[in-house]
């Protein structure tokens, strides 16, 4: 059986090795060549935008420096979300947007190492046996796109923190506008009943904690919408993982309804 295991074993790093002559690792985000498949050059990991420093206890963003005492930010003051927690690694930014896109574009390969960064930003979040949900896209989208990226991330996350994947229990019933442009009030109109639960799926979801995952979060108003639906169900927490967060900093003004505008069009 060892000798078996060790002709398999042989046999793919004699055809890993085979690829990387062919085909050499690059770089994920600027596609410069790397000693290691699936990783960095050293200069994109080092202009990676970490969201480093205080953030909102309950929406993850990023506090200014002038903000750094505080604990929640002002959009969350003014209009809580309807999610537990939310957490992302990278702002949506330089590389980390190139990695995103490259994601929903063919790079399908690229969530394993996305989602190991999440795990490591989510702190506490993301534990063995619990619900593990994707963002759904409506049908269309997927038939045109192909796959569902948030629903490739959970996977990775599921299968690496030892969650329960359940990739059909959220449905979009409605497909959605691209909400690039809008305002967060625009964006939460735009997702206003475009969630529910699959049919003989409510269930599962009794005294649940969920972690809903998702590429980008802008203003949040996509992970609320579905957050609702969550909880009227039954979920006894929902947390919010996804791999960039759209947010000032300091070089952008801090605005309370967070209204920054992202490339990807999602909310």
């Amino acid at each position: 059986m060892a000798f078996a295991q060790a002709l398999v074993d042989g046999a793919g790093a004699s055809l890993r090795g085979l690829a990387d002559m062919l085909m050499p690792p690059a770089c994920m985000a600027c596609k410069a060549p790397v000693a290691t498949p699936l990783s960095l050059c050293a200069q994109c990991w080092s202009a990676m935008p970490a969201i480093a420093g205080a953030r909102c206890e309950s929406c993850g963003i990023p506090l200014p420096i002038a903000y750094q005492t505080e604990t929640v930010c002002l959009g969350c003051l003014n209009e809580p979300p309807d999610f537990d927690a939310a957490r992302s690694p990278f702002l949506y930014g330089g590389p980390a947007r190139l990695m995103v896109l490259a994601l929903k574009n063919g790079r399908e390969a690229y969530a394993g190492p996305m989602a190991a960064a999440m795990l490591r930003a989510a702190k506490g979040m993301a534990w063995p046996g619990q619900l593990v949900i994707p963002v759904p896209l409506h049908r269309w989208r997927i038939l045109s796109r192909g796959y569902n990226q948030s629903a490739l991330l959970a996977r990775a996350i599921a299968r690496q923190s030892g969650g329960l994947l359940a990739l059909d229990l959220l449905v979009r019933t409605r497909p959605t506008p691209r909400s690039q442009g809008m305002s967060r009030p625009q964006r939460q109109r735009n997702v206003k009943g475009a969630f529910r639960i699959a049919p003989g799926k409510q269930s599962s979801l009794k005294g649940a904690h969920v972690l809903l995952v998702d590429d980008v979060m802008t203003s949040g108003a996509t992970a609320s919408a579905c957050s609702r639906v969550l909880r009227r169900s039954g979920a006894a927490s929902v947390r919010v993982l996804t791999y960039a967060r759209v947010a000032a900093t300091d070089a952008t003004p801090y605005l309370s309804d967070n209204t920054g505008q992202d490339a990807h069009g999602e909310g």
